[in-house]
C-alpha cells in the first residue's frame, strides 16, 4: 500500500515537472515569435486629373464627295487619293452618251430654227428692197428686221442645245465643265473610286449621282466619338480633350470639346452621345482621315497639390485617417480632409504636412524567424 503511494507521488510530480518544462520552452517560443512592422510612405506633390474615357476616330471637318453634271463614261482620271488639289483643278475627263430621245429632238430643234430662218431672211430682204425703193417706212420695215435676228439667236441656241447632248460643250459659251469634273474645294483627295470606263450618272433631282472623288482639307480635322450617358453631364463645349491615336504610339495630341449631341443612341445595351472636338495640329503635323483615337477628357484637375496614395488610406464611420509613425514601430492616428480624387491618389487638403512616415497598414511585414 505504501509502495502505490510512493510511485503515485513520483508520477504526480514527473507531470508537474514535464508541465513546468513545456511551459518554459511555450513562453520562450512565443518571445522568439516573428514581430509585426509595417513599411511607410509619405505625402508628395503633384497633379491630380479626374479623367473619363471616350473612343472614337479622326475625321475631317468636311469631307466633300465631287460628282459629275452628266452622265457619261469616264474618259481619263487625273488624281489619286493622296494628291493634293485646289479649287477648279480637274479631276476626271467624262465622255457624253448622248439620249438617243434628247438627240433627235434637239437635231428636230435645229432644222425648225434654220428653216424659221430662211423665211425670216427672205422677209427681210424682200421688205428691204421696199425700204431703198422708199415703199415702206423704217417702223414697218423694224418688225422684219427683228424676226431675222431672233431667228439667228434661235439657230445658234439649237446648235448649242444639239452640242451640249452630243459633247457635253457649248459652242459659244467656251466652258467644258460639264466633261470636265473639277474640285470645288482646295484640299487632299481622299478616295477616287471610278476608273477609266466606268460609267457614271449626273446628279439630279432624283438621284445623287457616282462619286467621282472625295476631297477634305485635311489641316482642319475632328475627333468624333462616343461618350456614356453617365459621363456626358459633366462635358461642356471648350474642355480640353487628350487624344491617344492607336496607330501613333507615343505622341498625344490636344483637341478642344465643340459639340456634345443633344440626343444618345443606343449601343451594346448602353445609351452613347456623339462628342466632336478640334484637333489641334501643329505646322507640319499630318494625321490620316479614320484614324481611331481614345480621349481622355479632363473633367476636374489640381496643380501642384499635397495627394497621398488611397492605399494608404483608413476609414472610421466614412472619416478618412492614417496613421503617422512617431517612434520606432509606434503609430498615431491623424485624422485627414481630402479633396479630388482620381482613384488612385487623393488630394490632401489638411492634417498632413507631407513629411510624415505613414503607415502601410495593408502590408504588414515580419521580423525574427518567422516569415509573413
Amino acid at each position: 500500500m505504501k509502495k502505490g503511494r510512493i510511485i503515485a507521488l513520483v508520477v504526480f510530480a514527473l507531470a508537474v515537472l514535464a508541465g513546468g518544462i513545456y511551459t518554459l520552452f511555450f513562453l520562450k517560443a512565443k518571445e522568439e515569435a516573428p514581430k509585426a512592422t509595417y513599411a511607410t510612405a509619405s505625402p508628395e506633390r503633384g497633379d491630380i486629373r479626374l479623367l473619363t474615357m471616350a473612343s472614337g476616330s479622326i475625321q475631317p471637318r468636311q469631307e466633300i464627295l465631287i460628282k459629275p453634271q452628266i452622265s457619261g463614261i469616264v474618259r481619263s482620271v487625273r488624281v489619286e487619293a493622296g494628291d493634293t488639289v485646289r479649287a477648279g483643278d480637274v479631276l476626271a475627263e467624262v465622255m457624253v452618251v448622248p439620249d438617243m430621245g434628247a438627240l433627235s429632238a434637239a437635231e428636230a430643234r435645229l432644222q425648225r430654227a434654220r428653216i424659221g430662218l430662211e423665211d425670216a431672211t427672205m422677209s427681210y430682204e424682200r421688205n428691204a428692197s421696199l425700204l431703198a425703193d422708199g415703199v415702206l417706212s423704217e417702223a414697218a420695215f423694224q418688225p422684219f428686221a427683228t424676226a431675222r435676228r431672233q431667228a439667228e439667236e434661235e439657230v445658234l441656241a439649237a446648235e448649242d442645245n444639239l452640242r451640249i447632248i452630243q459633247d457635253g460643250v457649248a459652242s459659244r459659251s467656251g466652258r467644258t465643265s460639264n466633261t470636265l469634273i473639277t474640285s470645288t474645294i482646295s484640299g487632299m483627295v481622299l478616295d477616287v473610286p471610278v476608273r477609266k470606263g466606268n460609267s457614271v450618272i449626273e446628279a439630279n433631282n432624283f438621284n445623287e449621282g457616282t462619286t467621282i472623288a472625295s476631297v477634305a482639307d485635311m489641316s482642319d480635322l475632328l475627333f468624333v466619338g462616343q461618350i456614356d450617358e453617365g459621363e456626358v453631364e459633366k462635358l461642356k463645349p471648350g474642355m480640353e480633350l487628350i487624344l491617344t491615336i492607336g496607330a501613333l504610339e507615343g505622341e498625344d495630341y490636344r483637341a478642344d470639346l465643340e459639340y456634345i449631341s443633344p440626343k444618345g443612341i443606343k449601343e451594346g445595351g448602353a445609351i452613347q452621345f456623339e462628342i466632336k472636338a478640334a484637333v489641334r495640329l501643329e505646322p507640319g503635323e499630318f494625321l490620316r482621315a479614320g484614324y481611331s483615337a481614345t480621349a481622355e477628357v479632363v473633367l476636374e484637375e489640381r496643380i501642384d497639390v499635397l495627394k497621398i496614395n488611397e492605399s494608404l488610406l483608413q476609414f472610421d464611420n466614412g472619416s478618412p485617417f492614417v496613421e503617422v509613425e512617431v517612434a520606432a514601430d509606434q503609430y498615431e492616428r491623424v485624422d485627414v480632409q481630402l479633396g479630388l480624387s482620381d482613384g488612385l491618389e487623393s488630394e490632401v487638403l489638411s492634417g498632413l504636412k507631407g513629411d510624415e512616415a505613414i503607415k502601410k497598414w495593408n502590408q504588414p511585414q515580419y521580423e525574427g524567424n518567422g516569415a509573413d
